[in-house]
C-alpha cells in the first residue's frame, strides 16, 4: 500500500478523547500555562499568533493542519485589523475549545484539594507511560514536541532531572515534581 498524506485536524471529541491536562481547576496556573504556549507559539515574539505560526505550531505537535481550515476556525477569534491572535484573542479560543469539548468549566468551590489535582494534571501530561515517573525520555520528548532548546539535548535534560531528583532514582516522582513546583511558585511570587 502507498503511504497516505496526512489528514486535516478536525475536532470531533466523540473520535479522539481530549487530554485532561487541557483544562486545568485553577486559573492562575492555567493563565500562567496558557501564556507559556503563547510564547512558544509566537516564534517571531511580536505578541501575535498569526496563522502560519499556528499552523507551525501545531505541526510540531504532530497535528497537520490544512491552513485554509485553521484561518476560517481561527478567524473569528482575532480582533478587526489585527494580524493574529493576541494574548486576550487566545485565551477566549482556548476557553471555547475546552467549552465545546468538555462542557461549560465548572465552578467547584468546595473542592478544597484543587491545587493537588492541578499539580496532578500536569505531572500527567509529562509522565507519558503512566508508570507515576517522570524519565529523562519522557521529559525530552514533551520539551521537543513543545519546541524547547532544552530537548534538543539529552545531557541537559539530564542535568533537570537531577536537579529535581532528591532520592536520585533517575526519575522524577509526583513528591518530587510538586517540590519543584512549589518552589517555583514562591520563586515567581
Amino acid at each position: 500500500m502507498g503511504e497516505q498524506s496526512p489528514q486535516a485536524v478536525q475536532i470531533k471529541p466523540t473520535l479522539v478523547p481530549p487530554s485532561a491536562s487541557f483544562r486545568l481547576r485553577s486559573k492562575s496556573l492555567n493563565s500562567v500555562r496558557l501564556r507559556r504556549v503563547f510564547d512558544l507559539f509566537d516564534k517571531n515574539g511580536d505578541e501575535y499568533i498569526t496563522v502560519d505560526e499556528m499552523a507551525d505550531a501545531l505541526a510540531r505537535l504532530g497535528l497537520i493542519t490544512d491552513p485554509s481550515e485553521l484561518a476560517l476556525t481561527i478567524s473569528g477569534f482575532i480582533r478587526p485589523g489585527a494580524i493574529g491572535l493576541d494574548f486576550n484573542d487566545f485565551q477566549v479560543l482556548h476557553q471555547t475549545l475546552g467549552d465545546a469539548l468538555f462542557g461549560t468549566d465548572p465552578i467547584n468551590p468546595s473542592e478544597n484539594n484543587s491545587e493537588e489535582a492541578d499539580m496532578r494534571e500536569a505531572f500527567n501530561v509529562f509522565d507519558e507511560d503512566g508508570d507515576g515517573f517522570i524519565s529523562a525520555k519522557e521529559l525530552k520528548t514533551v520539551l521537543e514536541k513543545l519546541g524547547l532548546a532544552e530537548g534538543e539535548s539529552m545531557d541537559r535534560v539530564q542535568i533537570m532531572i537531577c536537579s529535581v531528583d532528591q532520592n536520585r532514582d533517575g526519575r522524577v516522582d509526583f513528591g518530587e515534581f510538586k517540590t519543584m513546583m512549589k518552589s517555583i511558585d514562591v520563586e515567581s511570587s
